[in-house]
């Protein structure tokens, strides 16, 4: 069987902005596939080619067999889509808004299958169908955008910054649904800014840095999420000593350490690799708060594949590119 998406040495230009290098991608049928990248690194365009939006400069793309540009409508029904800029706006209530995508996106004589499911996504994600779209909150009207996409079960999702807007609980909800349309033999392409997205649901990723590739394969392989931000206060206990006590400590850097009330501290520090050893150290301490972040997703990739200017090579991984040109893609 044919990878669900093909592309091959795709480039595109922007007058004398050039968005895309010579990229090469394989999405293999029955995935999820994460595409990651800080802003500007050319992910919306990539999608966007797909589902010819918009048009290569030159190479090859084929998507569920053929070629975009030749595919028309008829692909497109094959596909459910989430835009990362998403517009719902008119009277129409997220009924006839659905109803109207069933017609377009359904199989024939399927729309009324369609609609039940949506009804049963609606309920999932906790979205009031009868109200008018334009009165929705950007969340809700992201949850209808995602109920689009997915009611007509389409072979393949393309889901640009899906869970933009959606609170804790949806989002959980969400990966929920991504991983049962990889358990039905659903093609998922996601592109995300949070790591957490990536880590729970990918089966492969590929970090794009200035429209070009610069490091692919499976989570584990590209050590997403190994460095933590923490931030801590204690009690009972002297800065410049603590300070000391956990720059000591393997994979810990920046500490800082400030005095904070009578007798507590404020402790924060860089954790990179397995945060057991800061844990036990921590231990120690009267630990009267804790918080444990993840970096944003530009500072993580920079951190872990070098400086997308730096010639240097990259961190090893299955495939290994040189970073360099400029980019003119929002995302």
């Amino acid at each position: 069987m044919s990878d669900t998406i093909e592309v091959s040495a795709l480039h595109k230009r922007y007058g004398r902005n050039v968005a895309l290098h010579e990229l090469d991608l394989r999405v293999r049928t029955g995935t999820v596939f994460g595409l990651i990248g800080p802003n500007g690194a050319g992910k919306t365009t990539t999608l966007r080619t797909l589902l010819d939006v918009i048009r290569p400069s030159s190479g090859t793309v084929r998507v569920l067999g053929e070629d975009p540009r030749i595919g028309g409508a008829r692909l497109r029904r094959r596909i459910g889509y989430v835009p990362g800029e998403l517009h719902l706006e008119g009277r129409a209530s997220g009924h006839r808004l659905l109803a109207f995508y069933a017609e377009v996106s359904g199989r024939s004589g399927d729309s009324a299958s369609v609609l039940a499911t949506a009804r049963d996504l609606a309920d999932r994600l906790g979205v009031d169908l009868n109200r008018p779209v334009r009165t929705l909150s950007k969340g809700n009207k992201q949850k209808v955008g995602l109920i689009q996409a997915f009611m007509h079960r389409p072979e393949l999702l393309i889901l640009d910054e899906p869970t933009s807007g959606l609170d804790p609980l949806v989002q959980r909800e969400f990966l929920t649904m991504v991983r049962e349309a990889r358990d039905a033999g659903q093609t998922v392409l996601l592109s995300s800014h949070v790591l957490s997205e990536i880590q729970q649901t990918a089966d492969e990723v590929a970090v794009l840095a200035n429209g070009r590739i610069v490091a692919d394969g499976d989570v584990a392989s590209l050590r997403l999420g190994s460095m933590r931000r923490v931030r801590a206060r204690i009690g009972r206990a002297d800065a410049a000593a603590a300070r000391a006590a956990f720059e000591a400590v393997p994979g810990v850097e920046g500490v800082d350490a400030a005095a904070s009330g009578a007798d507590g501290i404020q402790l924060s520090a860089t954790v990179e690799g397995a945060i057991d050893p800061f844990v036990k150290a921590l231990a120690q301490y009267d630990v009267q708060e804790l918080t444990v972040e993840e970096p944003d997703l530009e500072e993580s990739v920079l951190r872990l594949y070098g400086d997308a200017a730096s010639p240097a090579p990259l961190a090893p991984t299955r495939r290994q590119r040189r970073l360099g040109g400029k980019e003119g893609d929002r995302g």
